[in-house]
């Protein structure tokens, strides 16, 4: 049986698809709106944000690092100097695999665990991320080579040229100049907002020395430039620039000639060295050896080579001029001598006799002489020229802890000298109060008596011993030691005066027999001399032996012999050059020290043809708020040192 035709109804199909027809439209329509709008939205209501951003993405504005101000000393001679350095950089955020990007960088040129460690934490403590990390320095020209045919597989790698610090002296101004090294998180956070803004785009910052003391005159002023770049972070043009104002240059006191003198006299020996030009407290040379060479630190010290400063015995990195902590020995017998004539408990003419030893009364405890068999009747300039350490025991006694301390710290013994750099050591004067602070004991005769030697608690740095004698060779007049040779500081104490003027010049005479007599402990420097000079040797303790015993350098070993040290100044009639050198474990001053400070002297004193010609002294500016002169208050070893 057939089935019935159905057929279609044109009619309701047509209807429903106009209706279908209709909601498309209306679907069109409306996404049409829509997208109209919001393209109206974006371009009116929007355009100046977006406008905005377009021309950041567009335009950068870049940091300019001003150039560091040179360093050179008093007669022009570099110091400190900026050369290129060819870094290669790596901007982490174009590099899509960073790690893979490293791998093909170990492929071209050498990166050691070092380069490696060093790029993890500057990444890592990066201020901005977009900004280009140093991965490596010092690259070859065969290196750049190899980088730039290779470019196009290393994105974000680029190798750039920068200005970066050189020492061209290395070891010979190490801890006097210092070094710069790289800049760090830590270095921001300790700065202020404005100071913030000045070190954008800064790799390096002053760390010691000359270079952190005055990092706000070398470093300068920050500049600004802004550039267009495509897609690819590529520069295409400067659209402005404000260049940087590079830092100024900074001339120091120091001179070559007398820095290499006294680098060269020391040898290989551990020591110091202070060259003080009394007249207008130029430092003339500041020497602490060993040193090290601050061309490793700046961009950045390796493991090896920082581990083999820090476990060498020799400790190079630890200034030893500055921060050295000794005890003067002998060399302050001359101030101490002042302090008791002026003081009224000895005179030029008062005699004691020198059994050997000295001794309290109704105490059987011997201080000893360093001359066993004593040197019989002693006056006060027999005393300063033979060193005898009986009498200054017996003086010391008389004028008691309070009036030496008072009177020394004048000479800036056991305080701070002023001088234009950081971590300065101030030593110490011991006094009554210091000892009940520091030991929480009592102060007893035999610490005066050990003190008046220059022993026991009483401990100085070398620049203090060539201030001290820097003020006595200038009449008590206070010299404040300066590197920059524009720069002028105030007094941080006021003149001493004496109550008789006369004993300044007396005392001097006595400093120059010390070299230039037969007896005198300090003759062997004065050998051949073109002039005057005045000294005082002295020896410094490394350990004490007890009453019974007998000191015998020949058993002991190297390091635990006496320190050598001396003080001097010349020419005696116009002192130009105070010197004090100190030489670890040396054991005698005037035979040791005594010739090393002769030559620094001669360094400045003398001509290429070995006369006499003494140095103009800086034109320096006029101190301000100087302090007024004022009257000086008049005021534990059992083994001594030998002068």
């Amino acid at each position: 049986m057939r089935q019935p035709l159905t057929l279609k109804d044109h009619h309701h199909e047509h209807r429903l698809f106009s209706l279908r027809l209709l909601v498309a439209v209306a679907l069109v329509l409306v996404l049409s709106l829509v997208l109209i709008g919001r393209m109206a939205w974006l371009q009116i209501a929007q355009h100046s944000r977006f406008t905005t951003l377009s021309d950041n993405n567009r335009v950068l504005t870049q940091a300019m690092s001003p150039p560091r101000g040179l360093i050179t000393d008093r007669n022009g001679e570099i110091l400190a100097v900026n050369r290129p350095d060819f870094t290669l950089e790596l901007a982490v955020e174009q590099s899509a695999d960073l790690n893979d990007t490293l791998n093909r960088i170990r492929q071209l040129i050498p990166l050691t665990d070092d380069d490696l460690e060093r790029f993890e934490r500057r990444r890592t403590s990066a201020r901005r991320p977009w900004e280009p990390i140093p991965l490596r320095g010092r690259l070859t020209e065969e290196e750049i080579a190899r980088i730039a045919v290779h470019q196009h597989e290393l994105p974000g790698a680029r190798v750039t040229a920068s200005p970066v610090r050189y020492y061209p002296h290395s070891h010979l101004f190490s801890h006097v100049l210092g070094y710069v090294n790289r800049l760090s998180a830590e270095d921001l956070d300790n700065m202020t907002l404005a100071e913030q803004r000045n070190y954008s785009g800064t790799h390096y910052y002053g760390r010691t020395g000359v270079e952190r003391y005055y990092e706000h005159r070398l470093h300068g002023q920050v500049g600004y430039r802004q550039v267009e770049t495509n897609a690819r972070g590529r520069i295409l043009r400067v659209l402005e620039e404000q260049p940087p104002v590079p830092g100024d240059d900074l001339r120091l006191s120091l001179d070559l000639k007398v820095q290499q003198a006294a680098y060269d006299a020391l040898g290989e020996r551990r020591g110091a060295v202070v060259a003080i030009d009394p007249r207008d407290g130029s430092v003339l040379a500041f020497v602490s050896r060993p040193g090290f060479d601050p061309n490793l630190f700046v961009t950045g010290i390796s493991h090896k080579d920082y581990a083999r400063y820090q476990q060498d015995h020799d400790h190079p990195l630890f200034n030893r001029a500055l921060q050295g902590r000794y005890p003067p020995g002998s060399t302050v017998k001359p101030m101490l001598g002042l302090a008791g004539l002026d003081a009224g408990v000895t005179s030029w003419e008062r005699t004691i006799h020198d059994p050997g030893y000295f001794s309290l009364e109704g105490n059987p405890h011997r201080y000893r002489d360093w001359k066993r068999w004593g040197h019989g009747q002693v006056d006060m300039e027999k005393a300063v020229v033979q060193s005898c350490d009986t009498y200054f025991y017996d003086m010391g006694f008389r004028l008691g802890i309070d009036r030496m301390h008072d009177f020394m710290v004048g000479f800036s013994i056991g305080e701070a000298t002023g001088i234009d750099l950081l971590n300065e050591s101030e030593g110490n004067m011991p006094s009554r109060e210091w000892k009940r602070a520091a030991r929480n004991a009592p102060w007893f005769h035999g610490d005066t008596i050990n003190t008046s030697i220059g022993q026991g608690f009483m401990l100085t740095t070398p620049l203090q011993l060539a201030v001290a004698t820097a003020i006595l060779a200038n009449d008590g007049h206070q010299v404040v030691p300066t590197l920059a040779a524009d720069e002028t500081h105030p007094p941080l104490r006021p003149d001493i005066t004496l109550k008789d003027p006369r004993d300044w010049e007396r005392m001097k005479h006595a400093m120059e027999a010390v070299v230039h007599s037969n007896r005198g402990t300090g003759r062997v420097m004065a050998k051949d001399a073109r002039y005057h000079m005045g000294a005082k040797s002295g020896t410094a303790q490394v350990f004490s032996v007890g009453q019974e015993e007998t000191y015998n350098e020949e058993e002991l070993a190297e390091r635990m012999l006496d320190h050598a040290l001396i003080v001097s100044f010349a020419p005696v009639e116009n002192p130009a050059i105070a010197v004090a050198v100190m030489v670890e474990n040396g054991r005698h001053g005037g035979s040791v020290a005594g010739p090393v400070a002769r030559q620094v002297m001669d360094a400045w004193l003398l001509d290429e043809d070995g006369n006499l010609n003494i140095p103009e002294p800086l034109a320096r500016p006029p101190i301000q708020n100087a302090l007024p002169t004022q009257a000086s208050t008049t005021a534990q070893a059992t083994r001594t040192a030998a002068p």
